[in-house]
């Protein structure tokens, strides 16, 4: 598709989807999730099968509450149907023939899941991504630079909406740390998307060159995705004081596709593309639905994806969502991702996410920002230790810093840490090329 002939002032890419009022949109909701139910029923082994199960029908959905009476599916659910039957698997709604892409998910919690797209789908995705590009500030005029891995990943072909913006794409992917400060420094692009903990390492490097990111480079914005830091206040406030940008927090999943949620200029929760996808809160051991504002499990469905539709897919991202205008003037809902359902630790009553201890470290002074925790049982109870890194050059006695960080852990989080543990800068070892693994869970059970 060509790109569209957009003003660069203009605020919204699509503004009558953007902007449309709540009781439009939600019109537009209930006649695409019709339209869906009753194309996955009529299309997949596994959804009329499920349905059949469940003793639903499609004409049962008159409603958006309606949506309820339709089961839930979840990683399990992919990874069981599956290359069953035929190469994609009882989920999948269209002969191989018809899918023209496929990505995979990474597999960290289990078998990784394949994800196919049509033609039709993967056009769709891509004016989405573009439109999600726009909202963080791309222009037609900016260098975007793609920092994410190209290889089966479903945010490399992301690349793309910024081509079909009109922005001029640099496919970098995933490369060591030295080429990718080469391309900042010779090609100046103005745009760039990674992950916030690589985002801030490279920050680190550049340094350790002696280059400046903000005089340096010529980055004004910084995409990220794939972990929490973006929507962190203290962690995208540290990494745009490092680089002299601002950042934006993206937020996509394997099953569904690429960016399906981006932060405007409110900074304020993620807008999710509700023309494109249905958002319920549940309880994360019920599935009750809650209410808009309560905190659950985020539960999406999918209202126009034809490869493989995802009906009521249980993500495990705990969080809420906001409905109201926001300040932006853009009227879909907002999403806010706190941490993951298998994360969620509880100590002393109180539950407690990596983001917690997120907060806490990037907000604290005197630290590189890098973190690791590590959860266990002990004397039948759940104990949690933190490791963090003193910052390059500092003399502060260990001791010391241990003492401040474990007084701010118990002020935000409630709950004092078992231990925090001091490690002097670069020693920790969880510095990562783009997703960093800081979680250790070594309860039984777990």
């Amino acid at each position: 598709m060509a790109k569209k002939n957009i003003p660069y002032d203009q605020k919204y890419y699509d503004p009558e989807i953007e902007c449309m009022p709540r009781p439009e949109l939600e019109k537009l909701q209930l006649e695409r999730l019709q339209e869906m139910v009753k194309y996955a029923y009529d299309n997949t082994v596994y959804y009329h099968r499920s349905f059949d199960e469940a003793g639903v029908a499609p004409e049962d959905i008159k409603t958006l509450s309606d949506i309820q009476k339709l089961p839930f599916i979840n990683k399990q659910t992919e990874r069981d149907t599956q290359h069953v039957g035929t190469f994609f698997g009882e989920m999948c709604s269209v002969p191989e023939d018809d899918v023209v892409f496929m990505a995979t998910s990474s597999g960290s919690t289990g078998v990784p899941t394949v994800s196919p797209f049509t033609q039709e789908d993967f056009d769709l995705w891509q004016d989405t991504e573009a439109r999600l590009f726009w909202q963080a500030g791309m222009r037609p005029n900016d260098r975007y630079v793609h920092g994410l891995n190209f290889a089966l990943y479903v945010g490399g072909p992301d690349v793309i909406g910024a081509q079909r913006l009109g922005a001029t794409a640099i496919w970098v992917g995933a490369v060591p740390s030295d080429r990718l400060m080469f391309v900042l420094q010779h090609y100046q692009p103005t745009v760039i998307w990674t992950s916030p903990s690589y985002a801030w390492a490279l920050g680190e490097k550049a340094k350790a060159k002696g280059l400046d990111p903000k005089k340096d480079f010529s980055i004004h914005t910084i995409i990220v995705a794939g972990e929490p830091g973006g929507s962190i206040k203290s962690t995208r406030e540290a990494i745009e004081e490092m680089w002299g940008a601002k950042v934006v927090d993206f937020f996509g999943l394997s099953d569904i596709y690429g960016a399906c949620a981006a932060m405007c200029e409110a900074k304020d929760g993620l807008h999710i593309v509700e023309d494109q996808i249905l958002v319920e809160t549940v309880d994360p051991v019920t599935g009750e639905v809650l209410a808009p504002g309560s905190k659950g499990e985020l539960v999406y469905t999918t209202l126009m994806k034809k490869a493989r539709p995802m009906i009521r897919f249980r993500t495990g991202d705990i969080g809420y969502v906001s409905t109201e205008k926001c300040e932006c003037g853009r009227t879909h809902a907002r999403i806010h991702v706190t941490g993951r359902k298998d994360e969620m630790f509880i100590v002393g009553a109180v539950n407690v996410f990596p983001s917690d201890v997120e907060y806490v470290v990037r907000a604290e002074r005197g630290l590189t920002g890098e973190y690791s925790i590590r959860v266990y049982n002990e004397n039948y109870t759940t104990r949690y230790e933190v490791s963090v890194e003193r910052a390059q050059g500092s003399d502060e006695a260990y001791d010391a810093v241990s003492k401040r960080v474990e007084q701010a852990l118990k002020a935000h989080t409630g709950v004092r840490p078992a231990k925090v543990i001091v490690f002097d800068a670069g020693k920790l070892g969880v510095s990562s090329e783009h997703k960093a693994s800081r979680f250790i869970d070594e309860r039984e059970n777990n």
